[in-house]
C-alpha cells in the first residue's frame, strides 16, 4: 500500500467520523426518535460494557475455559453476585479486583 494510499484512508475515516458524531448537531430537533427506541438506548452501554468484558472472563490462551481454573470468570461470577446482594458499582469493582488479587495470590486453583 503506498503512502498516498493510506493517508487517503485515514482522511477518509476521519471524515467519515466527523460526520457520524456531529449529525446530531447538524439534524437537531428535525427527527424525533420514538420512544421505544429510546428505551432501548438506555441499554446501550451496559451492553457494550458486556461485549468487552465477556470474553476477557471466558477466554484464556484463545479458547473458552468454564471450569474454576479461570480465575477471572470465578471473580467475575462472585463479584455479579456481590452486585446482586449490594446494588452499587463502585464497591463490586474493587471487591471484584480484590477477591481476584487475592485468588491469585493464593494459588487457590
Amino acid at each position: 500500500m503506498a503512502d498516498w494510499e493510506i493517508w487517503a484512508v485515514i482522511g477518509a475515516l476521519a471524515v467519515a467520523t466527523a460526520a457520524t458524531r456531529s449529525s446530531f448537531w447538524v439534524v437537531g430537533q428535525h427527527v424525533t426518535i420514538p420512544k421505544r427506541v429510546q428505551e432501548m438506548l438506555r441499554y446501550a452501554p451496559a451492553c457494550a460494557l458486556a461485549a468487552i468484558v465477556a470474553p476477557d472472563l471466558i477466554l484464556a490462551d484463545g479458547h473458552a475455559v468454564l471450569d474454576l481454573s479461570n480465575l477471572k470468570l470465578v471473580s467475575g461470577i462472585v463479584a455479579t453476585i456481590f452486585y446482586l446482594l449490594r446494588r452499587n458499582m463502585l464497591q463490586t469493582i474493587i471487591f471484584g479486583m480484590a477477591f481476584y488479587t487475592a485468588l491469585r495470590l493464593m494459588h487457590v486453583f
